[in-house]
């Protein structure tokens, strides 16, 4: 018989699923597979909202399987002519028992020639087991009028439930088989295979044929659909073809059974364009590659020059502001190396905030470093570390996930530099003058000014003793004159901090360097985030959903 394998009350809810599926999947399943699924969203809105009360069961079968003459016997009247005379429309015939309600089924069909079947005058009524059934007679599926074949085709994709007729000399044809049998594996449940004729055999025969047929059946994929045998001219067999149907009509669940498997074999199909997993990508975002791609970023953005260019402008500053002061007038004339790069140097008013953005009052506005453009050999270096993100990312998954991860990697090449340069134009390089340098460079000042003091005390001395003039008397600080002291040890002292400021500045430009390259590190790696890795990770979550609706829409069990 013919038997209810799944459940059917969640319909909506596993066609909203693959809804979901197509939403995340998107161009990323096979074009033709995806419009197959949503050809049968369609079918199914349609379907729900017409009559659950009614069962469409088709008769379909071979030119001169007996397939009308089986369906005028159900039906208990001359309904569709038979013989070698086939009719020459390409359309089907109808035989409904209660009309109720299936007038707008029978317009969705498009099915023109419709007979209500009634007994002694009367409409079919309730009590009848057959009430409720629409029963179609297809045209020849082998026929060589081609419409014939397009309307079976049509018809085949909205029935409830199959009924395929064959009989002994064409039940293993393959049109039969390989066309439709087998692209309906999974149907078992609305599914049922006639061998009708079977006066023309001997008993052990039609069994033999039967059973051979069932092998056939089995193998297409339909290993729980029952195979009857019957006789359309002597009528064996038409009663437990019709107990099958009324079975089928007083489930009432034939055609949600129908839309179940048809679920089943979209998500089946979809589930073919999907991997089993996909990379997690946290896993991604720490990977070697990811390290590897931030310094590949980092180069292109010309982060090196930057902190090359940090460190001289400490150094700078620092010798121009706490250096000797004979000499460091002459290093404050030197071009700042970084206004040269086009970025603001220690106390521009370009500076900004510690986080990175505009200061109070101040209109962010977007402007350009004068960093060079990334060479050949950094941009190869960029692609190959977006590759390898790619293959990583991309590892297990179906060849459309995995180009359209190869894809999300790589951000177009203006794009990416000029995010680039931005994330190192916002970045702050804390370029803030330490207040030591500050107190140094007064004391630099007041060390030269007593140099100076003591040089013109002396010249003072010397001019009134050149003069013969009385010469105050000179205070000592020990063994040397104060004036003397002062000088020279203005000048020496001088010297000395001069000297050790250079040590510390070449210290402290590291340390600066260091923290610089850390902060441009942090930037450059945000927008590898931005332009790679989030892409990549929403292919991926992409995935994940379509993976996780189809398996609710159905797939494999």
């Amino acid at each position: 018989m013919i038997r209810l394998r799944r459940r059917t009350a969640d319909i909506g809810e596993r066609a909203s699923a693959l809804a979901e599926a197509l939403d995340a999947g998107g161009h990323r399943f096979e074009p033709g597979a995806a419009q197959r699924a949503r050809t049968l969203l369609g079918k199914l809105d349609e379907r729900l909202r017409l009559s659950g009360d009614h069962t469409v069961v088709a008769l379909a079968g071979a030119t001169g399987s007996g397939k009308s003459s089986l369906f005028n016997a159900v039906a208990g009247l001359d309904l569709s002519t038979v013989g070698a005379r086939r009719p020459t429309t390409s359309t089907a015939t109808a035989a409904v028992w209660g009309s109720d309600g299936a007038e707008a089924l029978l317009e969705w069909l498009e099915v023109p020639r419709r007979h209500h079947v009634s007994s002694d005058g009367a409409a079919a009524s309730e009590d009848d087991p057959l009430h409720g059934l629409v029963l179609l007679d297809l045209p020849d599926h082998d026929s060589t009028e081609l419409a014939h074949r397009l309307e079976v085709d049509r018809l085949v994709e909205l029935v409830d439930v199959f009924v395929w007729v064959t009989d002994p000399q064409k039940y293993a044809d393959a049109a039969l088989h390989r066309r439709y049998l087998s692209r309906l594996a999974g149907h078992d449940a609305v599914t049922l295979v006639v061998l009708n004729q079977a006066d023309r055999l001997a008993p052990d025969a039609v069994q033999a044929c039967r059973r051979d047929l069932a092998r056939l059946v089995a193998a297409d994929g339909l290993r729980d659909v029952d195979v009857l045998t019957t006789s359309a001219r002597t009528g064996d067999g038409v009663d437990r073809l019709r107990h099958e149907l009324a079975a089928a009509v007083g489930r009432r669940t034939a055609w949600s059974e129908r839309l179940g498997a048809d679920l089943d074999a979209a998500a089946l199909e979809l589930g073919a364009w999907l991997g089993d997993d996909e990379p997690d990508p946290r896993e991604v975002a720490s990977a070697p590659e990811t390290r590897d791609l931030v310094e590949a970023f980092a180069d292109a953005a010309g982060v090196p020059s930057v902190v090359r260019a940090v460190e001289a402008d400490y150094r700078r500053d620092a010798v121009g502001t706490a250096g000797w002061p004979v000499t460091r007038w002459g290093r404050r004339l030197r071009p700042d190396p970084l206004r040269r790069l086009g970025l603001p140097g220690v106390g521009s008013a370009g500076s900004r905030r510690a986080d990175g953005g505009p200061g109070a009052g101040e209109v962010e506005s977007v402007r350009r470093s004068s960093l060079p453009a990334p060479n050949a050999a950094q941009r190869a270096r960029v692609d190959l570390a977006t590759r390898r993100i790619a293959d990583r990312a991309g590892a297990g998954l179906p060849q459309r996930w995995a180009d359209a991860v190869r894809a999300a990697a790589q951000p177009p090449a203006g794009d990416l530099t000029d995010a680039l340069d931005q994330a190192v134009v916002r970045t702050d390089l804390g370029l803030r003058r330490p207040v030591i340098w500050r107190l140094l460079g007064a004391l630099q000042t007041l060390l030269l000014l007593a140099a100076v003091v003591g040089l013109g005390w002396l010249l003072a001395l010397a001019a009134l003793g050149w003069l013969k003039l009385p010469q105050p008397e000179t205070p000592y600080w020990g063994p040397m004159p104060v004036p003397t002291l002062m000088l020279v040890g203005g000048l020496v002292l001088g010297a000395l901090l001069g000297a050790l400021v250079r040590l510390w500045a070449g210290a402290g430009a590291r340390r600066r360097g260091a923290r610089v390259r850390s902060r441009l590190h942090e930037a450059v790696a945000e927008v590898a985030h931005q332009r790679v890795l989030d892409p990549v990770a929403a292919v991926l979550a992409d995935h994940r959903a379509a993976r996780e609706a189809l398996r609710r829409a159905g797939g494999p069990r």
